[in-house]
Formats: C-alpha cells, sequence, structure tokens
C-alpha cells in the first residue's frame, strides 16, 4: 500500500495539535492534502504558528467545556463545511501517588481525556451523518492496556478510551463512520517532561531509564505515531474497526 489515501475534501479536525503528536500529525495530513482545523484549548501563538505552517484555519476550544465544543464544531462547519475526519488527540495529565491524587484534579485529567472525546464524537456525528461516512482516530495510551503508577487518572481516562473506541467501532461502522484507536508507548514529546519531573531527572534520563525496557531500545518519535494515525485514518481501511494500534517498540504486545 502507497501513501495513506486522507480525505481532501471535508474538514479535518484534530485537538491538541501545537505540539508533540499532535503537531506531527497535522504535518503528515498537511502533506497529503488535507484540509485542516486545528484545535488547541485556548489561542496562542504557538496554535497561530501550526496553523500557519499547515496553511489550516485555527479552532481553540477547551474540549472539556461542551459548550466551547459545540460552539467551535458549528464554527468550523458554518465556516469551511462538514468535518469528514475527526483526531482525537488533546489530553492532560498529571502524576501523583493514587492515595494523594487531588479530587479536583483527578476529574480535571478524565474530563480532558474521555468525556472530552464523548464531547467531540457527539458533536461531530451529524457532519460525518449527513456525507454519510467518516474517519474517527482517538489517541489512547499503553498505559490505558496496561496501567502505570503514579498515572491511576490518566491511565483509567486512558482506558475508558480504548473501550470508548470498539463500542464506537462497533456502533457507527454499519454508517460508514470507521473509528479506531491508537495506543502510543512511550514517546519523545514535551509530555515527558512531566514523567522527567516526577522522577527527579532530565527529560534525556527518562528516556533512557524507559528505553531499558523496551524490545527496540530506544521511545518513539512522534512522527511515528502520526504515521498510524495516517494509516488509520486512511479512506481504503474500512475493514479494520474498533482496532486499537500499539506502537510502543514492542514494550506490550496483544490483541487490545
Amino acid at each position: 500500500m502507497n501513501g495513506a489515501v486522507l480525505d481532501t475534501d471535508s474538514t479535518t479536525l484534530i485537538t491538541g495539535a501545537t505540539q508533540g503528536i499532535g503537531a506531527a500529525i497535522a504535518r503528515r495530513f498537511a502533506l497529503a492534502g488535507a484540509k485542516l482545523a486545528i484545535n488547541d484549548r485556548v489561542a496562542s501563538p504557538a496554535l497561530d504558528a501550526i496553523v500557519k505552517e499547515v496553511r489550516g484555519v485555527a479552532a481553540p476550544a477547551d474540549i472539556s467545556d461542551r459548550a466551547q465544543v459545540g460552539r467551535m464544531v458549528s464554527s468550523l462547519i458554518e465556516a469551511s463545511g462538514p468535518i469528514g475526519t475527526l483526531i482525537c488527540n488533546a489530553a492532560y495529565m498529571t502524576m501523583a501517588p493514587f492515595t494523594e491524587h487531588p479530587i479536583d484534579d483527578w476529574w480535571k485529567v478524565v474530563n480532558t481525556n474521555l468525556t472530552g472525546t464523548f464531547h467531540l464524537v457527539q458533536e461531530v456525528l451529524p457532519s460525518m451523518r449527513a456525507l454519510g461516512a467518516g474517519r474517527i482516530v482517538i489517541v489512547s495510551s499503553y498505559w490505558g492496556v496496561i496501567g502505570w503508577p503514579n498515572a491511576t487518572a490518566y491511565a483509567a481516562s486512558k482506558a475508558g478510551l480504548v473501550a470508548l473506541i470498539k463500542t464506537l467501532g462497533r456502533e457507527l461502522a454499519p454508517e460508514g463512520i470507521i473509528v479506531n484507536g491508537i495506543a502510543p508507548g512511550v514517546t519523545s514529546t514535551p509530555q515527558l517532561e512531566i514523567d522527567a519531573r516526577a522522577a527527579g531527572v532530565s527529560v534525556s534520563e527518562i528516556e533512557a531509564v524507559y528505553a531499558q525496557n523496551i524490545p527496540a531500545g530506544r521511545v518513539a518519535q512522534a512522527d511515528e505515531i502520526a504515521a498510524g494515525v495516517a494509516f488509520l485514518a486512511d479512506r481504503r481501511m474500512g475493514a479494520m474497526v474498533g482496532t486499537i494500534l500499539q506502537v510502543n517498540g514492542g514494550e506490550v504486545r496483544g490483541r487490545a
């Protein structure tokens, strides 16, 4: 199979796309000719920069806020036409021992990662149904597959996404709306700074620690995750439904 065949007619909305995996996804989709809407929680110079780079449009909104998501989606459809592809990448993570995790922060993690995805899919679905087709790719995490100490809220929210991916895949496939997910392993992105701070080491040191347990001997790069997302969004991939693509250097292998 050659490069991914992505939707170039309707809009592709990518959330959490100002840095790391989200920005890598935006760049890859732009090279394939996709018409992009780039989301981040608020308007910022970083959002403006990636929008300019990929020749997209800015779509700021806090995805944990249903009203903001609704306004963002409505504005995008009015200005740019229907949304045919949705990449749910926005995430929030903190680390703390389970018994010390503040309840407000727990809900911020869950409401961003899990409930925020629920908001996005519900708001975008009418547009995809009007088109008679769509692609939804949800970014989970291998921590949502295996769990991780001191990341209970994050791992639980990402595990919820695994179940959501599988369920939506079964529910929406009869309408031509194909839902799949990707569960990245440790990836070299700014998010590793959180892990490094929690461990009291530098980012390069935490990468080396993680690499010791990865058969490939290294952490993943954001471009590799973006390639997996493009594969799942390929318009020819209609038979892959509710699948969790695991990209982790061989650290986790399974049928999830």
